[in-house]
């Protein structure tokens, strides 16, 4: 079996199983700050701690959805290795992508995945949706769910 039957056949029987829980990572407001200038996203209920404490039914700052999404790809780093034969992986998009609860600054977050679906597409790529949750620590609804999709490539027969 080539490497790349085998990380299909390894992913198809984890399909409708929880694969991996990330360490959590602390959203502080340098962290906000700085994800406001990366993105020139400067509104007030992320950068202003006594504005958003003031009017928002926050308590304070909560950082961009974005941010928090961006988080993704760290949790899964915690979560997923690069299989036997495997030369990149590759953020392929998102099916689905909702924000469900404000991630106030001080949170912690970590993030769940379930494996969904995995579909060869060629002779070296496997297509794996993943379904993703980003918990926040204390909180019962989750700051977001999303479908996401990420591209295993392999090397080809000739490339051994």
């Amino acid at each position: 079996m080539s490497h790349i039957e085998n990380a299909k056949a390894a992913m198809e029987a984890q399909i409708g199983q929880e694969v991996g829980v990330s360490n959590w990572i602390t959203v502080d407001q340098p962290m906000i700050d700085q994800f406001a200038d990366v993105t020139h996203d400067n509104q007030w209920i992320h950068i202003n701690p006594e504005r958003a404490a003031a009017e928002t039914p926050f308590g304070g700052t909560i950082a961009h959805g974005f941010l928090t999404l961006s988080l993704a790809s760290r949790f899964a780093y915690d979560c997923f290795s690069m299989a036997p034969g495997q030369v990149m992986g590759i953020n392929y998009g998102f099916n689905k992508l909702r924000f469900l609860t404000p991630v106030t600054a001080g949170s912690r977050l970590r993030g769940r995945f379930v494996m969904k679906t995995v579909t060869q597409r060629n002779a070296t790529d496997l297509l794996r949706e993943t379904g993703l949750t980003i918990e926040i620590e204390g909180v019962e609804t989750p700051a977001l769910i999303a479908d996401w999709l990420g591209l295993a490539v392999f090397e080809g027969p000739n490339d051994r």
